[in-house]
């Protein structure tokens, strides 16, 4: 578990500071993470999302500084928290508190299929969003416009995330900074979507 880890373009050697881009693009999960404890309001779900977030940063910015493989378990542990806490967020605000129960363990089926299929951990948080809109968008509700938005992010983040380890012979830093910065900007979305309810 404490195996070095090189996965991205910008990381060439083992080191505190051998992802520099990588490690303050994380500051996009604490900027989220203070915009939505404030938007919150003292509201426990706001609160809740707003540490799961702050959560998000700690475990990503310890994974890019030290590079290990146990800190490339928590960083996807903690988003993989905020996923699954955010599912029954959504059931229960824009749905009934009775569907709560369900949305987790779904989510994490979900999850393990799309796995499975190759799709990785992160194409079921992509569907998610998209079939949130949806499901709003047939209820009338204005929010599915945010989720709409934050798909459409997400997919773009993905898509940098995806394309990190193919242009470092043409983008030496690599794409996976901007996969931050973008998922920053998801999470706040979501968030504000589930506390303006």
């Amino acid at each position: 578990m404490t195996d070095y880890v090189d996965g991205y373009c910008e990381r060439v050697a083992p080191g505190l500071w051998g992802e520099p881009l990588n490690s303050l693009s994380n500051l996009a999960f604490l900027v989220a993470a203070v915009l939505v404890w404030r938007l919150a309001r003292g509201g426990r779900t706001g609160r809740l999302l707003a540490a799961l977030i702050g959560l998000v940063f700690v475990a990503g910015s310890v994974f890019h500084l030290l590079a290990t493989r146990w800190a490339a378990v928590a960083d996807s542990g903690a988003i993989l928290a905020f996923v699954l806490v955010y599912a029954v967020v959504f059931a229960r605000e824009y749905w009934s508190r009775r569907w709560g129960w369900v949305a987790a363990p779904g989510f994490l089926a979900l999850t393990a299929v799309t796995t499975v299929l190759g799709g990785g951990l992160y194409l079921a948080p992509l569907i998610g969003l998209f079939a949130f809109a949806a499901l709003l968008a047939l209820k009338r509700d204005a929010a599915w416009t945010h989720f709409a938005v934050a798909g459409a992010v997400f997919a773009l983040s993905l898509s940098l995330r995806a394309l990190d380890r193919d242009v470092c012979d043409y983008v030496p830093a690599g794409t996976h900074f901007l996969w931050h910065l973008l998922n920053g900007l998801v999470l706040y979305l979501v968030s504000r979507a589930a506390i303006r309810t």
